[in-house]
């Protein structure tokens, strides 16, 4: 048995809908602009460019229903709706058409942002990591295993702050489909049993403060909610 310093963490986990299993987390992949209409607003042009990507740490993930404090050292905080994938199986160099075999399920979540320290960083040709890998900044809802929601590849995705809409589209515009994702994915490196990737936003990103209560969901996948509270922290 192994002797560590001091007690390792609980490992990170998310609910699995209708199951009191959890569903373990081991790292946490995000495509970047992954919508044709996301990436205009965000000041590049869509193409068809190898996908890129960043990271967030496996316990940056929350479950549905939190309340989440304003971070620290921003002025700019974003919610990012996107389609969630939970990997099942080990598999490096697999081709599009095998990709599915690795999928345990799908979800909804929010990828939160610091988005001024993201363009700062992205300006500065920096990692955006300061901007997106924060505490807290990964809520997902329960996921849905694929024996139980096949593999979807059409739905509407949105999401609304107090109630009014602000993102709102079909997962049929992903630049870069799922399959596609995980092929590339695995690519570079071997993609193992409990890897959640995070797909991509559709356009409609925007600020929320304080006193804030977001909503979204996907359909077939079910929704998410989380309320922003103030932080010990705020940038001036």
């Amino acid at each position: 048995m192994t002797d560590f310093a001091f007690p390792p963490p609980a490992p990170a986990s998310l609910a699995i809908e209708g199951s009191e299993t959890r569903f373990p987390v081991r790292r946490i992949f995000c495509v970047g602009r992954n919508y044709a209409a996301h990436a205009r607003e965000m000041g590049k042009d869509p193409d068809r460019d190898p996908p890129f990507f960043f990271t967030k740490p496996a316990d940056a993930v929350v479950d549905t229903g939190a309340a989440i404090p304003y971070p620290p050292q921003t002025a700019d905080f974003h919610y990012e709706i996107e389609l969630i994938v939970a990997i099942g199986q080990d598999g490096a160099n697999v081709s599009v058409e095998g990709a599915r075999e690795l999928i345990w399920g799908y979800g909804v979540g929010i990828d939160l942002t610091r988005r001024d320290l993201q363009l700062q960083a992205r300006d500065m040709g920096r990692p955006w990591d300061w901007g997106k890998a924060f505490d807290l900044s990964a809520p997902i809802a329960p996921l849905h295993p694929v024996a139980q929601v096949g593999h979807p590849e059409q739905g509407r995705i949105w999401l609304a702050v107090n109630g009014a809409v602000k993102q709102d589209a079909d997962i049929a515009e992903l630049i870069w489909d799922v399959p596609e994702i995980v092929s590339t994915l695995s690519h570079s490196m071997v993609l193992r049993r409990g890897d959640i990737i995070m797909t991509g936003t559709p356009a409609g990103v925007g600020a929320i403060v304080p006193g804030d209560h977001v909503t979204g969901g996907i359909d077939g996948l079910g929704e998410i909610a989380i309320d922003i509270l103030p932080g010990a922290e705020r940038a001036s």
